[in-house]
């Protein structure tokens, strides 16, 4: 997996020592300043702003910092650890030295992709990548194809979401480290896991972030802006090195840590006027691979660029966090109506609209597959970015979010769990940060004021109850408790998680993914129905109702009728007991429906 690939870029150990190689355009001089011995150890300035050599009096495991023009000493931009923090000196690693155990690991396919969003810090008590192992077993058994890991470049502090990271080739040290990493990946490949990582490339975070420094400020520019200052520089003077130095990333986390696919943040603040998007670079590289990676954008935008292949003048990416069903099933089932809410309407046509598209108002959407969209009900930025954290189980009665978890399960579009919403974790998921005194203060206040024109926040009094980021309690709250998902109402809901993603895996009209057996249809103001239809002529409905109680002959409709010559059978109805069910429903002969309030009924023909 990892033959002919070498990343040249910070310290790479060689049997005769370790060789060195920063881009530092504006340094005259730079030195390697070894930790134990203080030595500093001049390195010769190469081509395009690099300065590099060979140091033979070190090896792995050696701490160093680069030391500019006799200057300030800075940590190694493509440092593979910080043992020490953002702050202290980078660490020699050998990350060829693992011995791996995944050689007959085929990789992701995006057909097949379920994914398991969760943050290693609050997935376990333990907040580490050997704790997130001992759990890998349960997730496999649920019938999720791949984790997908928030980001781990190392960060300021102990707590943090992973946005803030300044060191992107550095695995977490709270979390365990490069060697910590490794074990993860591998313990996910031998339970048939795939492993998805978050990754940032449109900002570093504000504290420890000393690539301004050392590149001279050439890796940012003003050219263009970002939500988090100047963007990071893809297309102006000297952003040859950047894109190179950002590449390479996405190549050393395939080929040095084995992972399936990345996750990239925030892709519509990756500003590029150049000719080849670094988007599709990233792709085009790690499509290459073999086996083939996933690629997978976070765009605020309903962009169908990012997923047209290049004859088609796309970016050819692999899918998208298509928010918009999450917003629109939102404002149906719960309410919410301000802030990005408000440009959805919320009603069953809207719902039904989007299911069909993948988003919403877009009608490109119906030219891409539908395991192009990652759609969710819940993901960290929807309960992690309300002002207390809540779940969407703490805001919809239980049998609705069980009508909901059918829908999203049973759909063809690439499903998203968030960690515990398997079993409707009780626990919330908080921001929460570890900055020094004065900055976690202005994240403290940036974060109360953020929320000062939501209706239930415009008193000063009512903001101050906005959990403050930087206190350890924050964090705690926000861990989940493994040990409630054994017991009703939980342990029913993740049954029916685990039983319908066995249906989503084995039945012939839901592994088929083409929008040609898909079909969408409202029932009632709060009810709908989905269809999904196999190439041998097999066929699913789901029948959802959300509250206020469903009356209907599926023989009435084209949509809902069942294949000529056959009749709908129940394989399963959201409320039943063992799912911690009670809502009445009623399936007649004739294919007559009755639901008292909320469920969703699973029929096939």
């Amino acid at each position: 997996m990892t033959q002919g690939w070498r990343l040249t870029l910070g310290a790479s150990p060689e049997p005769e020592g370790v060789r060195f190689r920063v881009w530092a355009p504006e340094a005259a001089k730079v030195e390697v300043v070894l930790d134990d011995s203080g030595r500093a150890h001049p390195l010769a300035r190469v081509r395009g702003g690099y300065h590099g050599g060979l140091i033979r009096e070190t090896g792995v495991g050696a701490r160093y910092r680069y030391r500019l023009d006799g200057g300030s000493a800075y940590p190694d931009p493509v440092s593979r650890s910080q043992p020490e923090g953002v702050h202290g000196p980078s660490e020699v690693v050998d990350t060829a030295a693992f011995q791996w155990t995944d050689g007959d690991w085929p990789g992701l396919k995006a057909d097949d992709l379920v994914i398991y969003e969760l943050h290693v810090g609050t997935f376990t008590p333990g907040g580490t990548f050997d704790s997130a192992i001992e759990r890998l077993d349960r997730l496999a058994g649920l019938g999720v194809t791949a984790i997908e890991v928030m980001p781990i470049a190392e960060f300021a502090g102990a707590r943090n979401w992973g946005y803030d990271g300044v060191a992107p080739y550095a695995p977490e040290s709270a979390y365990g480290g490069p060697a910590g990493f490794h074990r993860l990946v591998d313990a996910a490949h031998r339970r048939g896991l795939g492993v998805i990582l978050d990754v940032v490339y449109n900002h570093l975070g504000p504290e420890g972030n000393f690539l301004p420094a050392v590149t001279g400020g050439r890796f940012f520019t003003a050219r263009h802006h970002t939500p988090w200052g100047d963007a990071v520089n893809y297309d102006g003077p000297d952003s040859a090195p950047v894109r190179d130095f950002v590449v390479r990333n996405a190549l050393y986390w395939a080929h040095e840590y084995h992972v399936d696919g990345l996750r990239l943040d925030a892709t519509h603040a990756i500003l590029d006027d150049s000719p080849r998007h670094i988007l599709e670079e990233i792709a085009d590289r790690l499509h290459a691979l073999t086996p083939r990676r996933v690629v997978i954008a976070e765009d605020e935008r309903p962009e169908p660029r990012l997923l047209l292949p290049r004859e088609r003048a796309g970016y050819g990416l692999d899918a998208v966090w298509a928010d918009d069903l999450h917003h629109q099933l939102r404002r149906l089932t719960a309410g919410d109506h301000e802030g990005y809410f408000a440009r959805y309407g919320g009603t069953m046509a809207e719902v039904v609209d989007t299911l069909r598209r993948g988003w919403s108002y877009e009608e490109a959407a119906l030219e891409l597959p539908p395991r192009a969209f990652v759609h969710c009900i819940q993901n960290h930025d929807q309960v992690g970015n309300r002002a207390m954290g809540d779940r969407l189980n703490h805001n919809v009665p239980l049998p609705v979010y069980r009508a909901l978890s059918a829908l999203l399960l049973l759909s063809p579009y690439t499903p998203l769990l968030w960690m515990g919403q398997e079993w409707a974790a009780s626990t919330p998921f908080q921001y929460f940060t570890d900055h020094p005194a004065e900055l976690g203060r202005l994240v403290t206040e940036g974060r109360r004021r953020e929320f000062r024109r939501f209706t239930a926040f415009t008193d000063p009094a009512a903001r101050e109850r906005i959990p403050d980021p930087q206190t350890e309690d924050t964090f705690a709250r926000s861990r989940l408790r493994w040990e409630e998902a054994d017991e009703m109402p939980h342990s029913g809901v993740e049954e029916l998680y685990r039983t319908l993603l066995g249906l989503r895996r084995t039945e012939p009209a839901l592994r088929y993914r083409g929008r040609d057996g898909l079909s969408v249809t409202a029932l009632s103001d709060t009810a709908l129905a989905l269809r999904r239809t196999g190439p041998d002529g097999s066929a699913v409905l789901l029948v959802v109702s959300l509250g206020g109680g469903l009356a209907v002959s599926l023989d009435e409709r084209p949509e809902t009728r069942a294949p000529a010559g056959r009749a709908w059978s129940l394989v399963l109805s959201t409320e039943d007991a063992r799912f911690g069910g009670g809502s009445d429903w009623r399936l007649h002969d004739g294919g007559r429906v009755e639901i008292g309030s909320a469920a969703a009924l699973v029929l096939r023909s």
